[in-house]
């Protein structure tokens, strides 16, 4: 589909745009700032980069700022300004096991290999409108400020976790995955080789594309719209049970790129992601009823909402094997700026597509008139 653009008005549109500066620059309120941004409202800095498909907080804070709080349209700020940037170079695959987890759950298991690490969840409490005063509220956040970790890691976990009963490391405990597997219960979902992660960036997106391009793509999607297909499917009819996360994980994992001179891999940075294996009982008849399939999810920041429901979309485009339309959903549908690009054209001009809608319903009631 093509458009072409028009011209005109350009007064009131400069005047538009003047009348947005006006409240993102000025107004009652005091400036805000980069690291208030990152600092206080870091799910939605962290959501904006996972759909953006960028690791830059400050960045992300910056667009968030600019788009006054619209998540969308900061995240659209950050994919455009993504495709500007050069790529230098290709980072080198990381295990996940790797992982650093600050927050580590396991609803499958009440004591998983390794530990349950609470890190910082409300999941347990009642979700209450903090009405505390101003006043107060600035005396609780001196009473609760801590000084940052001397290795960059946050304070507080060490009081919200139960270790490890087999003495494991309860920032890399092991996975719930081995267990299952050394059960044979897992059905082996493994393939020959070790295939190149699908570039959605470079490459048309369709149905039939490797697991790794809709992982990808779900990674990138809207989360609102990625847990809503994801609920839409889990509870349509004929559907008796649902699929639920076995680990949630939350930490860093180091990003590493060949050192141009020695060739040897160097740690240049560490990113924050959520992680979701996610297990589906095999109730069909086509199925091994006898063992279980397990869902994979990742995302930028700390976004389990997100990442659970990618998972487990993961298992049922799985087990749908192309029989419905909802691998086609989950490529083509999710992309949110993709979305809002194409909803925010309709409020652009579209006087001649309207006159040809009004000139063809005139020669209709014509043609009817002269048959009667």
């Amino acid at each position: 589909m093509g458009y072409s653009g028009a011209s005109g008005g350009h007064e009131a549109i400069l005047a538009a745009e003047k009348l947005v500066e006006r409240h993102r620059y000025g107004g009652p309120s005091a400036w805000l700032g980069i690291d208030q941004i990152t600092g206080r409202l870091r799910p939605a800095v962290d959501r904006i980069m996972g759909e953006g498909g960028l690791w830059a907080p400050e960045l992300a804070a910056r667009a968030l700022r600019q788009s006054e709080g619209d998540v969308q349209e900061a995240a659209q700020l950050i994919r455009a300004h993504r495709s500007t940037l050069p790529r230098v170079a290709y980072s080198e695959p990381v295990h996940a096991d790797e992982l650093r987890v600050s927050r580590r759950i396991s609803p499958a298991f009440r004591n998983p290999p390794g530990s349950q690490l609470l890190g910082r969840t409300l999941d347990y409490v009642g979700r209450l409108l903090d009405l505390m005063p101003e006043e107060q509220a600035r005396a609780r956040v001196e009473e609760l400020q801590e000084p940052a970790a001397p290795d960059g890691h946050e304070h507080g976990h060490e009081h919200a976790h139960e270790h490890g009963h087999d003495g494991t490391d309860p920032r890399r405990p092991p996975r719930l995955l081995g267990l299952l597997r050394s059960m044979g219960l897992l059905v082996d979902r493994s393939t020959e080789g070790d295939p190149e992660p699908y570039d959605i960036t470079r490459s048309p997106v369709r149905p039939g594309i490797p697991r790794s391009a809709r992982l990808t793509a779900m990674a990138r999607a809207e989360t609102g719209a990625l847990v809503h297909l994801w609920y839409s499917s889990t509870f349509q009819p004929g559907r008796h049970n649902h699929e639920f996360p076995g680990e949630v994980r939350h930490g860093t994992l180091p990003v590493r790129v060949r050192h141009p001179l020695t060739g040897d891999p160097v740690t240049v940075a560490e990113v924050r992601v959520t992680e979701v294996e996610t297990i589906d009982d095999l109730d069909r008849a086509e199925e091994d009823r006898s063992r279980l399939d397990m869902g994979y999810g990742m995302c930028f920041g700390h976004n389990e909402r997100k990442a659970i429901a990618m998972a487990g979309l993961d298992l049922l485009v799985h087990r749908d094997g192309g029989r419905t339309s909802l691998e086609q959903e989950v490529l083509l549908t999710l992309d949110g700026i993709e979305a809002s690009g194409f909803l925010e054209h309709l409020k652009l001009p579209h006087y001649v597509d309207f006159r040809s809608v009004l000139d063809r319903k005139r020669a209709v009631r014509a043609a009817m008139e002269e048959a009667r």
